[in-house]
């Protein structure tokens, strides 16, 4: 249990990642309240669960509350329970989270939201291991380790007023700060994997990325921290599974701000995304998917086209490869796209025999999609040597 808690958010040999993992063997075994601070997304919960599945209690229950995510005039009945009539829709008793995570853990996420009056409660808990359910008679006695968490300084909240310095004391027994993903950079390729591995579609290779890439996700700031990472991971694993991913095969639109301008800087050839253009398939890959009407939009996404074609040696490469040098008066780059997504198309309905189930396959689009640009070209039956089943007949 303690492993997997831990390897979620500190996989990694950084030094950051090293000291999270030492303090929590070392911090484990204790009874005194922990206070985590960090930044959002860098992992605090699973820090309190490692905590509480390393210790004497683990046998008990762990209790996670959000502070900020829960109503204030319900906070207190969330805490300490409440008795049956004690305010309107009070039908029944009700245990508190204090009083479930009885010889167990609670973990109090973001501590800092609490409001000044429920800090002074909170704070005679701590004193008096007693809750006081809401409308209850007497004080029910609850043997608890608290381990605490939050993104803001209370430091700086003690000085604002909006923090009790007392009940900063009562939780600061045992400080640990989570780092920032930007400050263990080095563990951001095993973090890759990890996800990476987590998320792959069953049956299907985990995406894996290109050294270029990995490099600028190390040097992206990460501002979301391991949360963000994983966010993206699991949009690249929808969107591309089972692939390699290099920094310019990703659309800019699938990336973060930061990270879009990282492949600005170092992308030189840019991203077409419009452009619906695959490597071809293969007799056998197409046989295998003759099946299939519709397949993603996204995958085996082409290399970028060059838009920067003046160099000589450039120019020689385009033209055995079959396209044309940009000329010194220039060209209408939407024109010229047009005009290769058109010839594409020809090529591609020649090859079928003018089956548009198994064109649309082969482009990897849509077929719906492909009857608009058959549509849009004037590519309609007669223009080319039609043959496949009535239906694509009747629609080319």
């Amino acid at each position: 249990m303690a492993k997997k808690s831990l390897s979620k958010a500190f996989i990694g040999a950084s030094a950051g990642a090293e000291a999270i993992r030492h303090l929590i063997e070392r911090v484990a075994s204790s009874t005194a309240t922990v206070l985590i601070t960090g930044e959002s997304g860098t992992g605090k919960e699973l820090v309190a669960r490692a905590l509480h599945d390393q210790s004497d209690r683990s046998g008990g229950n762990f209790v996670p509350i959000n502070c900020a995510a829960i109503p204030k005039d319900l906070l207190e009945s969330e805490l300490f329970g409440h008795r049956k009539g004690a305010f309107t829709g009070a039908m029944a008793d009700r245990i508190g989270r204090f009083e479930l995570a009885h010889g167990g853990t609670i973990f109090l996420d973001e501590i800092g939201d609490l409001s000044l009056d429920m800090q002074v409660k909170l704070l005679r808990v701590l004193q008096e291991r007693t809750v006081d359910p809401v409308g209850g008679l007497k004080s029910v006695e609850v043997d608890v380790r608290v381990v605490a968490a939050t993104h803001r300084d209370l430091e700086a909240e003690i000085e604002a007023g909006r923090f009790r310095e007392d009940l900063y004391y009562r939780l600061n027994v045992l400080p640990l700060n989570t780092p920032a993903l930007r400050q263990r950079a080095q563990d951001v390729p095993a973090l890759l994997a990890h996800f990476a591995e987590l998320f792959a579609t069953k049956g299907q290779t985990p995406i894996t990325f290109t050294a270029d890439f990995i490099e600028a996700l190390k040097d992206y700031a990460w501002p979301g921290n391991v949360r963000e990472l994983s966010n993206l991971v699991d949009r690249f694993n929808t969107l591309f599974s089972g692939q390699l991913l290099s920094l310019a095969s990703v659309p800019s639109s699938l990336l973060p701000k930061g990270l879009r301008t990282l492949q600005a800087e170092r992308v030189s050839t840019p991203i077409v995304d419009s452009l619906e253009i695959v490597a071809p398939l293969s007799s056998k890959e197409l046989h295998q998917s003759a099946n299939a009407e519709v397949m993603n939009p996204f995958a085996n996404p082409a290399p970028p086209l060059a838009m920067d074609m003046h160099n000589e040696v450039e120019d020689i490469i385009m033209l055995a490869q079959g396209l044309p040098s940009l000329p010194p008066e220039g060209l209408s780059l939407k024109d010229r796209l047009a005009d290769i997504e058109r010839d594409l198309i020809v090529q591609a309905l020649n090859r079928t025999d003018g089956n548009v189930s198994q064109t649309a396959r082969l482009l990897n689009l849509q077929r719906t999609t492909l009857i608009e640009k058959l549509n849009k070209y004037d590519l309609r039956q007669g223009t080319l040597p039609v043959a496949g089943n009535e239906d694509d007949k009747k629609t080319a």
